[in-house]
């Protein structure tokens, strides 16, 4: 009995075990345990139910009739389409050359032929991480490509005349790489009965069970040619299964090798190629007549040594000459250094810039001619040519008399490499910059490239869920709150135009500026001016590159396989017209070509405001203050009002979301403009000499640094209320300005202490003086980096680090080339052809 007992306890200890491994099969919960899948938590599940309640007790499982996410996101299926082909044949929905060479390839693939199976290898479909945002199953476009490739398919034969393999002891002692390389030739196809094709299909998915997943994706493919965009979204609509909970939806496809763009019969490119060429002649007769003038220097002031010898021998009877020869000899060898200034005192003093003036004639680099926000807009209503006194003058005809160059000389001259990559390069600043200036501007510039690095990067990545993940790191929030970077910008401007033009044009004697017969014709006249002047001087740098745009997003959106993320191709050539006036910003954000450029033209509005601002304030000074006042307040109350009515919650939402609204309004930007104009002001009556208490110093860095950290810092894991978030949308820009003036003032006036130290280093001088340029053309870079990749990016802390230094010094080198080309050589045929320039000698 007792035996019985126990026999009959294991059995029935035996089928309760069973039954709890049933209900784990069937996803019952114990009582008392939370689900993992329920609730919140459900978020973007595909349904993966199974196809049959059958309940197995064994220890193994079978999962061949079970749905997985591969086969939920297998949209399109060759296999299914082989055993359909049949079907759409009959339909006629597929052209005839299509048909032909799709059963060409089908077949190919029954028979594994090599050709077909790279074609296969080729075409994207669902690999891993789409729950992480792995949108772009791209395939290779490249091996698309190659497998026609007749050249690089052959195989490499060895001594033995057999193909080669990385093991091959015949590979003649290549190293690894080499050696890989050879093997990989090996694996060779016969060409395809056709030319491949390569498409990019952009789907939509929507899954409904058991959650809502709306996701756009991409899928690239591999067929022949002769397919048009019909055929293969016919071939779309039956290469996929027909699922109760997913449905798809064919948004467009592209052909990156359809070549329809010819970029040698584009109209713009060709007047690209032509201005290019034409400039670089003139680069390259201008620096070549400069070599010419400096060699002619040179010897000109060997033969007054020589000569100076010789008199001093009959004069002196002592056979040597007045001043140390090898010390002469040395100052001519490097005429870019210094040149003999007076003889009769036997010392060399001059300069490279009394150099260019006196002798070669060329326009002094009194203020940074290279820089890139228009410090020089103000320039042309002085004499920038201050006269150079002569003290070789008692020498009479003993020495060179210089040579007057006429202004067609000094025209090309203007375009020397050698006389702009100096101005760039110079570490010295003029009497009418503020030195602090170039670093707050080259460092702004650098945050800028930061800011859209991350967002082009993250548009062509394969996990752009990591992208919600480190928004919620707190340092992220730098990069986040970007766009003050632009604010920036704008003070400088607004600074500059209100110093550079009471200190430079006015000289402390505002009442040179009003002078005429009529005070409205004087200040109209001067008004339109000004804005003639700045027109002429961005507008050069600015239409090559708006041209460059225009073929560069043709050309990518033509052949790259993401799609372009502006349609720069389409709106370049019908708004262009748009940008050369600066008006771009006035007109839909969808119809803007160059999407960046709207800086340019919210500075040019602000620019014109200014300019009457202070014109007027000349003589009527309160009326200005008030007008000024009166602005700055309009503009807090319009963006308060435009971010309430729109719900605007910049804590939460994208620094680009109301683009169209607030973000590249003038109306909404224009504060840190305004207060940057009163800095100047400031800074021009005190004459930069401002004592204040030691206290009162500390206090302001103390706020100061605080209110750039609350701005930047402040908005981490913070819940605004609605009228908070308009008031913070209104007011931010204009309290990032006012951080600012104080670090401006202070680096001006004595109280800047190491960071003035850090933000007037020479080495950021070239930096901020191509600023200009670099602005214009980073996002380029940017662009063709992540545009001519052949499959999306995998993002990660490091690769953002080197992509940022990589896109940065990409861009600079190519500021450079553009500034000296076109920015640089107009700035100094404005000021030749200025009518105050005075004729000087050479």
């Amino acid at each position: 009995i007792m035996r019985r007992t126990l026999v009959l306890a294991l059995l029935i200890s035996l089928m309760a075990t069973n039954q709890a491994a049933i209900d784990k099969d069937e996803g019952k919960i114990p009582p008392g345990r939370h689900n993992p899948l329920t609730g919140t938590d459900q978020h973007n599940v595909i349904n993966l139910s199974l196809h049959s309640e059958s309940k197995d007790p064994a220890l193994s499982f079978d999962l061949s009739r079970t749905r997985r996410l591969r086969d939920a996101l297998n949209v399109f299926d060759l296999a299914l389409l082989a055993e359909k082909w049949g079907q759409v044949e009959i339909a006629g929905g597929v052209s005839g050359n299509c048909s032909r060479d799709m059963r060409s390839y089908l077949a190919g693939l029954s028979d594994a032929k090599m050709w077909a199976v790279k074609m296969d290898d080729a075409s994207g479909h669902y690999t891993s991480g789409f729950f992480y945002g792995n949108n772009y199953w791209m395939g290779s476009l490249a091996l698309c490509d190659a497998i026609d490739d007749g050249v690089a398919a052959i195989p490499v034969p060895s001594k033995d005349n057999s193909s080669s393999t990385p093991s091959d002891p015949n590979n003649g002692g290549l190293p690894f790489a080499a050696a890989h390389a050879q093997g990989y030739s090996s694996v060779y196809n016969a060409p395809p009965p056709f030319v491949p094709g390569f498409y990019v299909i952009k789907m939509q998915l929507n899954e409904t069970l058991p959650t809502q997943v709306l996701r756009t994706i991409y899928v690239g493919m591999c067929l022949p040619s002769s397919c048009s965009i019909a055929d293969i979204g016919e071939m779309s609509s039956k290469a996929h299964a027909d699922l109760p909970s997913r449905d798809l939806k064919v948004l467009d496809i592209r052909v990156p090798t359809d070549k329809e763009f010819n970029i040698w019969a584009d109209k713009t490119f060709c007047l690209l190629i032509a201005v290019s060429g034409i400039v670089m002649g003139l680069i390259c007769c201008g620096t070549l007549y400069e070599i010419y003038l400096r060699r002619k220097l040179k010897e000109a002031l060997r033969r007054q040594d020589k000569e100076m010898m010789n008199n001093s021998e009959t004069s002196s009877g002592i056979g040597c000459a007045s001043s140390d020869y090898s010390d002469t000899m040395t100052a001519h060898d490097d005429p870019l250094k210094e040149s003999t200034r007076s003889h009769s005192d036997h010392s060399q003093t001059s300069s490279l810039k009394q150099l260019d003036q006196l002798v070669l004639n060329l326009p002094p680099n009194d203020n940074d001619s290279g820089n890139g926000h228009h410090e020089h807009d103000q320039e042309h209503e002085h004499d920038h040519h201050r006269s150079g006194s002569n003290s070789d003058e008692h020498l009479e005809g003993h020495l060179h008399e210089p040579e007057k160059l006429s202004i067609y000389s000094e025209l090309l001259l203007s375009f020397s490499a050698i006389t702009n990559f100096n101005a760039i390069c110079d570490r010295n600043v003029g009497a009418d910059t503020i030195p602090c200036i170039h670093g707050l501007r080259a460092f702004s510039m650098a945050w800028v490239i930061l800011g859209h690095t991350c967002i082009v990067v993250f548009k062509y990545s394969d996990n752009m869920e990591m992208r919600k993940e480190v928004e919620q790191n707190f340092f992220f929030q730098a990069i986040t709150n970007g766009p003050f970077s632009v604010d920036t910008f704008f003070f400088i401007s607004g600074f500059l135009i209100s110093y550079i033009y009471f200190r430079t044009n006015a000289k402390g004697k505002l009442n040179k500026l009003s002078k005429g017969a009529n005070e409205f014709t004087a200040g109209t006249a001067h008004f339109f001016g000004l804005v003639a002047y700045r027109f002429m001087r961005l507008t050069a740098p600015y239409l090559f590159v708006l041209g460059v745009v225009q073929v560069t997003m043709k050309y990518l959106a033509t052949y790259s396989i993401f799609d372009p993320p502006t349609m720069d191709h389409i709106t370049c050539p019908d708004y262009w017209w748009r940008n050369i006036l600066y008006i771009n910003t006035l007109f839909p954000v969808d119809e803007m070509c160059m999407l960046w450029s709207w800086y340019l033209a919210n500075d040019t509005q602000f620019y014109m405001i200014g300019a009457i601002i202070l014109i007027v304030g000349v003589r009527h000074f309160k009326l200005s203050a008030v007008t000024t006042l009166v602005f700055l307040v309009l503009s807090w109350i319009t963006t308060a009002v435009i971010a309430f009515t729109n719900n605007h919650r910049p804590n939460t939402d994208d620094p680009l979301a109301l683009f169209d609204k607030i973000y590249d309004k003038p109306w909404t930007r224009l504060g840190p403009y305004l207060i940057g104009m009163a800095v100047g002001w400031i800074l021009f009556r005190t004459n930069c000499k401002i004592r204040l208490p030691k206290i009162t110093v500390a206090s302001a860095w103390a706020l100061a640094m605080l209110n750039l950290f609350v701005l930047v810092f402040g908005l981490y894991q913070a819940d605004l209320s609605q009228f908070t978030a308009a008031a913070y949308s209104s007011l931010s820009h204009s309290a990032w300005a006012l951080s600012l003036a104080w670090i401006t003032i202070a680096c001006s006036t004595g109280y800047g202490g190491y960071i003035n130290s850090l933000l007037s280093a020479p080495c950021l001088y070239p930096f901020s003086r191509v600023t200009y340029c670099a602005y214009l053309v980073h996002p380029i870079v940017i662009r063709s980096m992540a545009l001519n990749s052949d499959a999306p990016l995998h993002l990660g802390g490091d690769l953002m680090v080197v992509m940022f230094f990589g896109l940065t010094v990409a861009s600079y080198f190519l500021s450079f080339l553009v500034s000296m080309s076109f920015e640089a050589p107009v700035v100094t045929m404005l000021k030749i052809l200025s009518p105050s320039r005075k004729k000087r000698l050479a």
